[in-house]
């Protein structure tokens, strides 16, 4: 049976172009591939969620500028529903403008900070009224986050962080979590090493933490054991959205499986999607 996804966070717009090089100054490149996709942490995890067979819903602010019928359109070809804390809104979406260089997969992203928009709280009685077996949080709606992590706590649904880099306001949150899934650049305050960040996230009584380092092995604290599981070797075309397509990945595989079994599984589906250009094509 599919499960049910709630994704709280970012929802953005991503143009997205492959590239021989990145330009000089004054240069114009041609690229030789591009895509244009929704964006987001906790938006391409629900994409990826929905893709292995579950429903997914994102809790984020869409709005009504015209450019936000590309990030529905793209939304719901791939089965995830929104859920708009601000669907009144008129401000245009976060944009990303992404250069992923052809030989190596590296990528290069320029954009705004995401606006200050006022969110609707009251949309969110929408959500405890659905059915929910998990639930992401990614740190860029914190106050929805904050108010759906009381509600998932209290009613005995697993929650993920997705920590691609520390948020003020998650040190709120983190006393709910019970999956803590973090990059290599997250840093809580007077954490300056792994072993830092992970004793900071322990002393928050989460029980199952876990650090990505890109090809470097995957980190994780199940309760009190440590270990490390490699990353698979491939070559990577585009390793843009990776770390959200593990996140996705997780929340599938942690229901049916336990913490580093999910963790490996996971992994896998990473580094797969590595294998190919923007944050859609390895779903084919």
């Amino acid at each position: 049976m599919p499960k049910h996804g709630l994704f709280v966070g970012m929802v953005a717009l991503d143009l997205v172009y492959l590239s021989a090089k990145l330009p000089g100054n004054n240069q114009k490149v041609v690229a030789s591939d591009y895509t244009v996709a929704a964006g987001g942490p906790a938006t391409n995890a629900a994409v990826t969620f929905s893709y292995l067979g579950n429903q997914a819903k994102i809790l984020g602010v869409v709005g009504i500028h015209p450019i936000t019928h590309l990030i529905q359109s793209d939304l719901e070809n791939h089965r995830v529903t929104i859920a708009d804390l601000n669907s009144t809104n008129t401000q245009p979406p976060p944009i990303a403008s992404i250069i992923v260089t052809q030989a190596t997969g590296d990528r290069a992203v320029i954009s705004l900070p995401a606006p200050k928009i006022e969110i609707n709280i009251n949309q969110l009685p929408v959500v405890f009224d659905s059915e929910v077996d998990i639930v992401l949080i990614d740190g860029h709606q914190m106050e929805a986050g904050y108010a759906i992590a009381q509600w998932a706590k209290n009613n005995h649904i697993p929650i993920v962080i997705d920590g691609g880099s520390w948020k003020p306001g998650f040190e709120k949150i983190l006393p709910f979590v019970d999956y803590a899934i973090c990059s290599a650049n997250f840093y809580p305050p007077g954490c300056t090493s792994s072993e830092e960040v992970i004793a900071y996230l322990a002393a928050a009584q989460i029980p199952h933490i876990a650090l990505t380092q890109g090809e470097k092995p995957v980190l994780y604290f199940n309760r009190d054991a440590f270990g490390q599981l490699p990353v698979p070797p491939i070559q990577p075309v585009d390793t843009m959205g990776a770390g959200d397509v593990f996140h996705g990945a997780f929340c599938h595989y942690i229901i049916q499986q336990d913490f580093t079994e999910a963790l490996a599984s996971a992994t896998k589906i990473a580094a797969h999607s590595c294998q190919f250009f923007g944050t859609r094509q390895w779903m084919v």
